[in-house]
């Protein structure tokens, strides 16, 4: 059983026992739960895909740590003008272990 869900502008194919890397929530690590309401399609045997949303369905997950991944550098550059910037950015994640996929109805 997997199911496709959205958080943070992304959608994520996941099936219970794993370990994905979401866009930062506003969740304490201590946590024990998120739930997602937007998911997309589920496939039990049978898929069912939502229209936006699938009706009633809910993927449970736990929060496993709070961080910032690795930097990515941004470099511009003009030739022969001497114009030189570089910038660093980490963004920051969120990693979920799913602990369940419910259907619904």
């Amino acid at each position: 059983m997997y199911a496709i869900i959205k958080s943070g502008g992304k959608q994520y194919c996941v099936q219970e026992g794993d370990i994905i890397e979401v866009e930062k929530l506003n969740v304490a690590e201590g946590q024990a739960e998120v739930n997602f309401e937007d998911v997309l399609a589920i496939n039990n045997g049978e898929m069912v895909v939502g229209t936006p949303n699938v009706a009633g369905a809910v993927v449970s997950a736990e929060v496993v740590e709070q961080g910032k991944g690795k930097k990515v550098i941004i470099y511009k550059y003009k030739s022969k003008k001497d114009y030189r910037r570089k910038q660093g950015h980490r963004q920051p994640y969120t990693k979920v272990k799913i602990t369940s996929i419910s259907a619904g109805k």
